[in-house]
């Protein structure tokens, strides 16, 4: 049976969310394209009618990844009014996008991983940094967009660290306390809004 153009494009969109989650979750190492594709109910075969690698998957998983987080941040740093950097940095840093690994950021979820994979994937990394900072730069703190930029770059990599840092700790109250304290310097140190 053949299928139509609009199915095949459904189909990968399909497989590109699905990674994106499991990659989140799981790790590159810990997703075999034989499980993936069973949790799709698709067969193995399958998988290269739509990709050539399991890194070219991951590429774009890592970018639909981007662009989902991001969008869940903003979401919910505005749901009590307008987005402000206090209300991304409280949402970032919240038990909420703490326990939502596979929904939450990818920086935070595979920042060491992507450190040990091809130049692609880091290239695909690169731009989903570039896509978070043309987000939220407007919402920095500085006198022009080098000193923006900058105050972006200091203040994600902490925030991504920080959630990184939560999520390993196995301690309840430690994992709440590295959280609270993060958020607070962070609030503290770069929104003149509070």
């Amino acid at each position: 049976m053949r299928y139509s153009k609009d199915h095949k494009l459904q189909t990968r969109e399909k497989m590109v969310q699905v990674a994106s989650r499991k990659f989140r979750q799981e790790g590159f190492d810990g997703v075999s394209i034989g499980d993936l594709m069973a949790e799709l109910k698709l067969t193995h075969g399958g998988f290269y009618r739509h990709f050539s690698t399991k890194e070219q998957l991951y590429t774009e998983a890592l970018t639909c990844s981007i662009g989902d987080a991001q969008t869940r941040i903003a979401e919910r740093a505005e749901l009590d009014g307008d987005l402000t950097l206090h209300r991304v940095i409280t949402a970032y840093l919240s038990s909420e996008h703490c326990a939502g690994i596979a929904d939450g950021c990818p920086v935070a979820a595979l920042s060491a991983e992507v450190a040990r994979q091809s130049a692609s994937v880091q290239s695909t990394f690169d731009e989903a940094l570039a896509v978070y900072m043309e987000t939220f730069l407007p919402l920095m703190p500085g006198k022009n967009e080098t000193e923006r930029k900058q105050q972006f770059l200091v203040l994600f990599s902490g925030m991504a660290g920080a959630l990184s840092a939560a999520r390993a700790a196995s301690d309840p109250r430690l994992r709440q306390s590295i959280l609270e304290s993060a958020r607070d310097f962070y609030i503290e140190t770069f929104c003149e809004e509070r």
